[in-house]
């Protein structure tokens, strides 16, 4: 799609947590739920359990670790492919990120911790919020699962996940440029804490049009990428989308993502397969897959279409 793609004054869907407790909403709740992942492939999620003392503390912190010198950010070395530091570069020239692969692991938190030279004060927040966002996703997960009309979770403690920090060094002479390209998520599953003040977040809908996603402070975006819509089978959606300059300002970030198993083949659960659906993808390891991605620079869920299943 071009980068002059008409914006769509149409709302992505809101996801209030509560809905789920209350069993005289919960049916409609689980129904809300799995429409936005089969027509949106996100969603906004509301009341949820983390605090915005704690999102405004992490963001904090995490502005501060990006603001350190470039020889100390590139410390941060990748674990698997792209999950350190990524440095502007002549596609993204206003982007940088730092990663911590592994948020689900107290190790891991320290690892990236002592690469930044965090201080105390730094490290607790970072642990605190990558529990909170640890137990988040797995709620998610199972409130996907039953959507779906399965009991158990849909994620596993063995899945990869991580941390990735967005900065965008936006200046009054990239308005109206890109920041980050269009593309999907490569994993199941993305929180996103998106800055909360300046915008620039765009998804696109089945019509092809870009929704934008304004700041609403307090909230998550839901993002599902391509493992989610091989997982089920091909009923998601793996949205696509983009950052566009807005305004000269430094934006920033916090993906949460929980991305896939490391050691087992994703596929869809035969529940899911029938003669009226049946099976789209063949079973796949992920980390081959993000090779697939990466190798031929496809970025828009381009590369699912090479694991279909001969018909």
């Amino acid at each position: 799609m071009g980068q002059d793609q008409a914006i769509s004054s149409g709302a992505i869907p809101v996801i209030d947590l509560k809905e789920f407790g209350d069993s005289r909403n919960s049916v409609e709740a689980y129904k809300k739920l799995r429409e936005a992942c089969e027509e949106w492939g996100c969603f906004r999620l509301v009341n949820h359990p983390i605090s915005m003392d704690l999102m405004s503390e992490t963001k904090a912190v995490f502005r501060s670790l990006l603001d350190l010198p470039v020889e100390m950010k590139e410390r941060n070395v990748d674990v698997i492919n792209g999950s350190g530091y990524v440095a502007p570069s002549r596609t993204n020239p206003l982007y940088e990120a730092l990663g911590l692969y592994g948020f689900g692991s107290t190790e891991a938190i320290h690892k990236f911790c002592d690469q930044m030279d965090a201080s105390p004060h730094q490290r607790e927040t970072i642990e605190r919020y990558a529990k909170a966002i640890y137990e988040l996703v797995f709620d998610i997960g199972q409130k996907l699962a039953r959507s779906m009309g399965f009991d158990g979770d849909i994620f596993k403690e063995s899945w990869h996940n991580r941390f990735r920090i967005n900065k965008y060094n936006f200046t009054p002479l990239s308005v109206g440029s890109s920041g980050v390209q269009i593309h999907t998520d490569s994993g199941f599953l993305t929180i996103l804490q998106d800055d909360e003040n300046v915008g620039g977040l765009e998804v696109m809908n089945k019509n092809g049009e870009f929704v934008a996603v304004n700041p609403w402070p307090g909230t998550f975006l839901v993002n599902l990428g391509d493992l989610a819509k091989a997982w089920s089978n091909g009923r998601f959606c793996n949205v696509k989308h983009r950052v566009q300059c807005k305004e000269a300002a430094i934006r920033v970030s916090i993906a949460s993502f929980m991305i896939g198993p490391k050691d087992e083949a994703v596929e869809a659960p035969q529940e899911l397969v029938d003669e009226d659906h049946p099976r789209l993808y063949v079973p796949y390891i992920y980390e081959d897959y993000l090779k697939i991605r990466l190798s031929k620079n496809l970025r828009e869920g381009e590369a699912l279409e090479l694991l279909r299943v001969d018909t």
